[in-house]
């Protein structure tokens, strides 16, 4: 039997508990830090020589020349053109899902004028070039690359800039065909710290970016940490996580197999169970026990249910929903009657599946709303990713000279009470005799 943690909303200390539980802090290892302050630098400094460098080294490559790691859209095509009829028709139906969910989210440009004719605003404008990191080799995340080039072409992005790493020289073409369909505009074949660097400084050959997005390991995501504020990027994703409420009408194998679906990323990925009926809890871990032989990844699954999934009976619904909100998850699966009543009651959540049919794994790949969400709690104060991540807002101000008489008076006042004379003086000009 596996050995899965349970708490009882009736416990003593149940929400001390349950933090405990929950605790997972995205420290920065010291001798990973230390690794990839030095891969920084030296790319900062030596550009592509550095990246050629710790390519050949961490991916077991032999690049003689920086030409030999990007890949040209005829070779993104033939990636597409190569793979089976399903699979085409697959990332082409999932990108028009993310597409036509993106362009709902468009911000756009608007002003106001005010009656003494001065005129307030915002300007939205899309960034110049967003680079994404995609994992390479073994793994295969096309979802990854759909879920992220889309929404910002979506944001009108002019250009797309992809890094991922090929050790040993293997090429995905999942991963290069789903590039074509999203619209990627240039790909390296580089990845690690090193291709973190070249997207925030540029290279000879890599071009500087404003923002980068995608998935990574450990190295990947300090370095996205450090070169913060050089570049933007869109988060330091910990563990992914889901969380189930089940009022107890579920197939119970359905519910087994939706916390396998996290479990199976790796060994610390967290999968929750809250329930009100204690026999279907009871009928949850049955399936479990029995499902989890059948699973390819059940030395992971097995590690991740006995180190962080937590099984926790409530009363009732409205308790159900107190501690769903209380632990803010990536993904929330509402298995319920009224499934969309109760999701109104739902503060903090990355994405809520609303219904007994709806699998967070449908959300993974194609429902359309996009994959990237905030973990660890982290979705009481931030969003999924989206088209406006890709977007800048710029404020508009356009005074009249009656405007500017009137606010004149307001900011001198404002500025002599802060010591700014010329600030004051700069205002005062303005004003009318």
């Amino acid at each position: 039997m596996l050995n899965i943690s349970s708490l009882s909303y009736s416990d003593a200390n149940f929400y001390q508990q349950l933090d405990k539980l929950l605790a997972w802090e995205a420290s920065i290892d010291g001798d990973i830090a230390k690794i990839v302050a030095d891969i920084l630098i030296d790319v900062k400094k030596r550009g592509n020589a550095a990246v050629i460098e710790y390519t050949n080294k961490f991916d077991r490559m032999s690049l003689a020349d920086a030409s030999e790691f990007e890949l040209n859209k005829e070779q993104l095509q033939q990636a597409l053109d190569s793979i089976g009829d399903e699979q085409r028709e697959a990332l082409e139906t999932a990108a028009q899902r993310i597409r036509d969910y993106a362009e709902h989210q468009k911000l756009e440009s608007w002003s106001f004028t005010e009656a003494d004719g001065t005129i307030l605003g915002q300007s939205i404008n899309p960034m110049d070039r967003v680079g994404l990191y995609v994992p390479g080799g073994k793994a295969a995340y096309p979802s990854s690359v759909l879920m992220n080039a889309i929404p910002a072409k979506v944001a009108g992005v002019p250009e797309l800039i992809m890094v991922v790493p090929t050790p040993d020289g293997e090429v995905n073409q999942l991963v290069m065909a789903a590039a074509a369909v999203a619209g990627v505009d240039r790909v390296f074949t580089i990845g690690g710290a090193q291709a973190v660097a070249a997207l925030a400084y540029g290279t000879e050959t890599v071009p500087k970016v404003d923002k980068i997005t995608g998935p990574g390991n450990s190295f990947v995501a300090t370095a996205k940490r450090m070169v913060f504020g050089v570049v933007g990027i869109d988060m330091i994703a910990g563990p992914s996580e889901i969380l189930v409420v089940c009022d107890g009408k579920t197939d119970p194998d359905w519910i087994a197999m939706d916390l396998f679906s996290q479990a199976e990323h790796d060994e610390e990925a967290q999968s929750i169970l809250i329930c009100p009926d204690e026999d279907f809890i009871e009928q949850v871990k049955q399936s479990i026990e029995r499902l989890l032989e059948e699973m390819p990844r059940k030395d992971i699954i097995r590690t991740s249910l006995e180190n962080r999934a937590i099984i926790i009976s409530v009363t009732d619904m409205e308790q159900a929903i107190e501690v769903a909100n209380h632990i803010a998850p990536e993904h929330l699966e509402l298995s319920v009657d009224d499934a969309e009543a109760w999701a109104k009651k739902i503060r903090h959540a990355g994405a809520i599946f609303m219904g007994r049919y709806t699998a967070e794994a449908l959300g993974d790949y194609c429902a359309g709303p996009n994959h990237v969400l905030p973990t660890s709690g982290t979705a009481r104060f931030s969003s999924p990713l989206g088209v406006y991540d890709f977007q800048k807002r710029t404020s508009l101000i356009g005074c009249s000279a009656d405007g500017a008489s009137e606010l004149g008076k307001t900011a001198s006042i404002l500025a002599h009470g802060e010591g700014l004379t010329a600030h004051a003086r700069s205002a005062e000009y303005r004003i009318k005799k």
